[in-house]
């Protein structure tokens, strides 16, 4: 649910304190931990080092992003795959895929050499 109009977007005094007066070029990454931030158009152009829990997620800022949070941008969870019989089967044809792909490059070079 988004936030009232009549209330404006949240942006943390902290975070707009550390951005106003300076310029994206000089200014390094910007760590935060403050995810429930809104990006402003004056953060445009700055690198924020987003906190998702374990590291600072580097989130440079375009104009596309204003109006969304700095959070959306640092996933917090990690994504493998999923796992299971379906995908074990799946992963063994692309291999066996791949092996016949380069035994019929390897027979193709061998037969233009002779």
């Amino acid at each position: 649910m988004t936030r009232s109009l009549h209330k404006g977007p949240y942006v943390d005094e902290r975070v707009l304190k550390k951005v106003l007066g300076k310029r994206p070029e000089t200014t390094g990454v910007i760590k935060t931990w403050i995810r429930r931030s809104d990006i402003s158009p004056e953060m445009v152009g700055f690198t924020f080092g987003v906190y998702n829990g374990k590291t600072h997620i580097e989130v440079l800022v375009t104009e596309d992003m204003v109006g969304h949070k700095l959070g959306e941008f640092s996933p917090t969870r990690k994504f493998i795959r999923h796992g299971g019989k379906m995908q074990k089967e799946i992963d063994q044809k692309k291999k066996e895929a791949e092996i016949t792909q380069a035994k019929a490059a390897k027979a193709t070079t061998d037969t233009k050499k002779k």
